[in-house]
């Protein structure tokens, strides 16, 4: 089954984490007023407010709505892609549907030019319909796979602004300067804007920016700006929504006339595939290594050109090829030619490598074998790059 379109199956980060990041947060300005007028809050108060409109028992309040992805990363031009792959959303806009009626009734919707992608979760139950290859799976949740292979039903966090704020809300503390700004409006909704900001010049990142919800506190968009960019270079965030419960049509499905449909479950026989796969994240954690803190972190992994261009193919490439209507597939070895052409060669008293910059991110690919990987700027990942 795939779902590495727009789905990561996982468990949200625990609300505490979030609390304990507010705590650290160190002394904020309080929240200025603006158009529309809101309560005054101050940046403190609003991830709190966030934390408790995330961590209630029945989750996020029932609610439906559009959410746009746009990325400009200043990537270099990259292979043509079908509007499914997930690399697809390295450049450009792109938009998901959502239905969300509680932890167990989910619904997202991703459609693209010709075709569409849905999954469909009630209970223990759930649907995943490709309408490219005419094609239904029917997923059963084993009873205990949740708790043996943590691998519960989506949240509307994995497919949403939720997430992407729990996760920068994680890591405030001594490395961030916060603030609020002007309230503004997102999907026709006031809200506040919580600002975290880099105090390390070595970060690539400006500032980011969250949107609250002004009445639910639910993060409704996220914008990461780059240095020196009047733009953001990414953002998610809500066009539409409603905070009422969805109706119980959405969450329901009937695999159309001619469609293959296809049952798998979801903890059966899978113990093998979770232990191998366990064994290579073992492994490659026990490789790896972290250098700098905060925003100036640098991942440093073993790498070679083959496991680069292994690692950038999906599970649904040959399917994809295969039919026509499902739009063009994508050769991981010519988006990593590509990638490559726009590299710069670099050299130090570390040794020598290709060194490769976006607005976000900068990588290197060293000639003695490591990748490193970082939001920093190319000063940091070379002296990052002599820490052996």
């Amino acid at each position: 089954m795939r779902r590495g379109t727009f789905v990561r199956w996982g468990v949200p980060i625990a609300a505490a984490a979030v609390i304990g990041a507010a705590i650290g947060a160190g002394p904020v300005i309080a929240a200025v007023s603006g158009d529309p007028v809101l309560p005054e809050r101050s940046a403190q108060q609003l991830l709190a407010d966030a934390v408790a409109a995330t961590s209630k028992e029945g989750g996020i309040p029932p609610m439906s709505g559009t959410v746009q992805q746009t990325a400009s990363l200043g990537l270099p031009a990259l292979p043509q892609t079908g509007e499914a792959s997930p690399l697809s959303l390295l450049s450009g806009s792109h938009e998901v549907k959502v239905w969300y009626g509680a932890k167990d009734k989910l619904r997202v919707a991703m459609p693209t030019q010709l075709n569409e992608t849905n999954l469909i979760v009630n209970g223990d139950q759930a649907w995943y319909w490709e309408s490219a290859t005419n094609t239904a799976t029917k997923v059963s949740i084993k009873a205990g796979t949740e708790q043996q292979h943590k691998a519960p039903t989506p949240q509307p966090t994995d497919l949403t602004p939720q997430q992407v704020a729990e996760r920068l809300l994680a890591n405030v503390g001594q490395h961030t300067a916060v603030r609020v700004i002007n309230t503004a409006e997102v999907a026709g909704r006031p809200v506040y804007q919580l600002v975290l900001a880099p105090k390390d010049a070595g970060s690539l990142v400006q500032e980011i920016r969250i949107a609250l919800d002004g009445e639910t506190y639910v993060p409704l968009q996220v914008q990461v700006y780059a240095k020196e960019s009047a733009e953001p270079a990414f953002q998610v965030g809500f066009t539409q929504v409603t905070f009422t419960p969805p109706a119980e049509e959405n969450f329901t499905f009937t695999p159309p006339a001619g469609a293959k449909v296809e049952e798998k479950t979801l903890g059966a026989d899978m113990s093998q595939g979770a232990e191998q796969r366990a064994e290579h994240a073992k492994d490659v954690a026990g490789r790896a290594k972290v250098v700098g803190q905060g925003w100036t972190t640098v991942a440093v992994v073993p790498f070679s050109l083959s496991d680069l261009k292994a690692g950038t193919a999906t599970p649904s490439d040959s399917r994809q090829s295969a039919d026509p209507g499902a739009g063009p597939s994508t050769d991981p070895s010519a988006l990593v030619d590509s990638v490559l052409k726009s590299a710069t060669p670099v050299s130090g008293a570390w040794g020598s490598g290709k060194l490769i910059k976006t607005k976000l991110v900068t990588a290197l690919l060293t000639d003695d074998g490591r990748l490193l990987v970082g939001a920093v700027t190319p000063e940091e990942i070379t002296k990052a790059a002599g820490v052996k």
